[in-house]
C-alpha cells in the first residue's frame, strides 16, 4: 500500500509540473505599442488566451530612455529569437528593442527611423531593415553590448525584411522590389560589416515580409503577391496558398504540416484578424490594430 501511495504521489507531482503534457502552440502578434503571446489551442474567435503581454507605455524598464515609449508606439515586427527566449521588436515610430521573454527586461535598444524588421546575427549582433524615411531606406548593424551605436550601414530602398540563414551563413534582406544576400565580413573584429553578394529583382513591388521556411527556401510577400524563393536555384515561384492575395503583412508556414499563420492589411496597414490554416481558424482582437504575427519554432 505504501508503495502504491508513493507512486500515485510521484505521478501527481509529475503531472502538476507539466510532465506528460504537450507544450501549447504559441504565436506572438504585435500592433500599436503592444505585443501578445497567445496560446492558439485555447483561443477561438474573440476568446484569446494571452500567455504573455508587453506594452511600451507600461513595461519599458528604467534602463531605457523615456523617449522610447514614443519610439515603440507603432510595432511592426515581433520576432522570437534565441530559441524563443528573446523577442525582437521593431517600430515604424523609430525604435528597435531586444527583450528577454521571461523577465521582459530590455537587453538592447536603438533609435532606428522606420524600423520594419530585424534579426539576431552571430556574436551578439543585430541587423535592422529600415523602410522609407529621410534617415531610412537602409540596413543597419548593431552590437547588443553597444546600444544606439551603428556599426555598419548599407542603402536598401524600403527595407522590410531581414532573415539570417545559419545553414549557409547568409543574411537575406528584402526591399521594395529586390531580394539581397549578404555575407558577414570582419566578424571577429570590433568593426564588422555586411558584404553584398547578390541581388535579385523580385516579381513583387512594395515588399512586406520575409521568412525562412527551410534551409533552402524563403517566402516573401509584397503588395501584389506572395512568392517562394529557392536559394539553390535562385528562382521565384508563386506561393499557391496566398499567391493572389494583396497586402499580406506577415506569413508563417510549416512545409511539413501545412500549418500557416498570417495577417493581411484590411484597415489601411492594419487588421484585427489573425488567419490560420491546417487547422483553419480566425482569431479576432478588436482593441488593437495588429500588424504582424510570428510563430515559435
Amino acid at each position: 500500500m505504501k508503495r502504491l501511495i508513493y507512486c500515485l504521489a510521484t505521478l501527481f507531482l509529475l503531472l502538476s509540473s507539466g510532465c506528460g503534457k504537450s507544450k501549447a502552440k504559441e504565436i506572438i502578434v504585435c500592433g500599436e505599442d503592444q505585443a501578445l503571446i497567445i496560446n492558439v489551442d485555447e483561443s477561438e474567435d474573440h476568446h484569446i488566451d494571452v500567455l504573455w503581454s508587453w506594452k511600451a507605455s507600461e513595461d519599458l524598464d528604467s534602463q531605457v530612455p523615456v523617449e522610447y515609449k514614443e519610439y515603440m508606439k507603432s510595432l511592426d515586427e515581433c520576432k522570437p529569437v534565441d530559441n524563443g527566449s528573446k523577442i525582437l521588436l521593431t517600430s515604424s515610430s523609430g525604435g528597435v528593442l531586444l527583450l528577454d521573454r521571461e523577465s521582459k527586461k530590455t537587453l538592447f535598444y536603438a533609435r532606428v527611423p522606420m524600423a520594419h524588421s530585424a534579426d539576431l546575427l552571430p556574436n551578439g549582433r543585430i541587423v535592422v531593415a529600415l523602410s522609407t524615411s529621410v534617415e531610412g531606406n537602409s540596413l543597419e548593424l548593431y552590437d547588443i553590448q553597444k546600444p544606439e551605436q551603428v556599426l555598419f550601414k548599407d542603402s536598401l530602398y524600403s527595407g522590410h525584411g531581414a532573415v539570417w540563414q545559419e545553414s549557409n551563413e547568409t543574411l537575406y534582406a528584402l526591399g521594395f522590389d529586390e531580394l539581397r544576400a549578404y555575407s558577414l565580413k570582419d566578424w571577429e573584429t570590433s568593426s564588422p560589416s555586411l558584404h553584398l553578394e547578390k541581388v535579385w529583382k523580385t516579381p513583387i513591388e512594395r515588399g512586406h515580409d520575409l521568412i525562412a521556411v527551410t534551409d533552402n527556401e524563403l517566402i516573401f510577400t509584397g503588395h501584389n503577391g506572395v512568392y517562394w524563393f529557392d536559394i539553390a536555384k535562385e528562382s521565384f515561384t508563386p506561393f499557391e496558398p496566398l499567391a493572389d492575395r494583396e497586402n499580406i503583412k506577415s506569413v508563417n508556414y510549416n512545409k511539413e504540416t501545412g500549418y500557416m499563420v498570417y495577417t493581411q492589411a484590411e484597415i489601411n496597414f492594419w487588421t484585427h484578424h489573425i488567419y490560420m490554416e491546417n487547422p483553419k481558424k480566425v482569431l479576432t482582437i478588436e482593441d488593437i490594430d495588429l500588424y504582424k504575427v510570428r510563430t515559435f519554432k
